[in-house]
């Protein structure tokens, strides 16, 4: 095969991620408005490449309050910094449909290198005749690294957010046609 575009299909695909919560639970959000697309070679992921933007102001954990705090300046402060982005600079086979994809995050003005651990699912045609193929992709951040210091001690010990977010992408993309 050859180096192809494919556009994300934000309609079958979720950006996902849970934080830890006062230590002892998790707290699962998602962001509901986002796009993307990238480059793909199912016979060779190393000249893979992908950008993601994401609406901050999309972020939603089920908790109106709690999404309204996310949005302010403790966190995404989304009036200043209305998009999150992800640009691939490299990617690597790891294994049988298996690869890396290495970029630049950038959240709330700050840029750090993330580490996507990705799976290729495979490709099918649809009922209407368009190529897609499947993707999962995993990181861990460390929301602090970003600027995103907001947090409460707990009497207990410990505090009130994790500093750990672990992310989950669940990818269909269409084959873009010329």
């Amino acid at each position: 095969m050859a180096l192809e575009t494919w556009d994300i299909d934000t309609s079958h695909s979720s950006i996902t991620f849970w934080v830890r919560h006062m230590v002892i639970s998790k707290v699962h959000g998602r962001f509901t408005t986002w796009h993307g697309s990238f480059e793909f070679d199912d016979q060779d992921y190393s000249t893979a490449s992908v950008t993601v933007t994401i609406d901050a102001a999309s972020i939603e954990t089920h908790e109106p309050k709690r999404d309204a705090h996310l949005r302010s300046a403790d966190f995404l402060e989304v009036e200043a910094f209305p998009e999150l982005t992800f640009t691939s600079r490299r990617a690597e086979a790891t294994g049988v449909n298996k690869l890396r994809v290495i970029g630049d995050l950038v959240v709330h003005g700050s840029s750090r290198e993330v580490v996507l651990e990705t799976v290729y699912n495979g490709r099918a045609a649809d009922p209407w005749g368009w190529e897609r193929i499947g993707l999962e992709a995993h990181a861990s951040v460390d929301r602090t690294a970003f600027g995103l210091r907001w947090n409460k001690a707990l009497e207990a010990g410990g505090v009130l957010v994790g500093d750990t977010v672990e992310i989950t992408l669940e990818i269909e993309a269409i084959k873009r046609v010329a």
